[in-house]
């Protein structure tokens, strides 16, 4: 349910939401074929993003994702990654956010690791 939880995740082609909160685009590499007005961002936070290495490992393969979260959460402590997260943990002070990402799941992908840390949950 929307606004429910402070923090969810989305793709970033579904369209926007207006009561679901500040959409902020998760993804290193912006989404094919989506314009700036129709993705209706709040913030671009492409520094939170996997490194393009870990990336390309992973390559959205879903026998891959708890390893993939294992080696991303560990890339979120270095000091680019964890700055951009303080970034994002920032916004959601003024309302409710909805990760965005245009992996087809979404609940396999960066959003749902980033939103698994930002609600608390293991």
């Amino acid at each position: 349910m929307p606004g429910s939880s402070p923090v969810r995740v989305a793709r970033v082609y579904d369209p926007p939401d207006p009561t679901a909160g500040q959409r902020v685009l998760v993804d290193r590499l912006w989404p094919r074929g989506l314009s700036k007005q129709r993705a209706a961002l709040t913030l671009w936070c492409k520094e939170v993003a996997p490194s393009t290495e870990l990336r390309r490992w992973y390559a959205h393969d879903p026998a891959k994702f708890t390893e993939f979260a294992t080696r991303y959460r560990s890339e979120l402590r270095d000091d680019t990654h964890a700055a951009a997260l303080a970034g994002i943990r920032q916004l959601m002070t003024t309302g409710p956010i909805v990760l965005l990402t245009a992996s087809r799941r979404s609940d396999l992908s960066e959003a749902a690791v980033l939103e698994s840390i930002l609600s608390g949950t293991p």
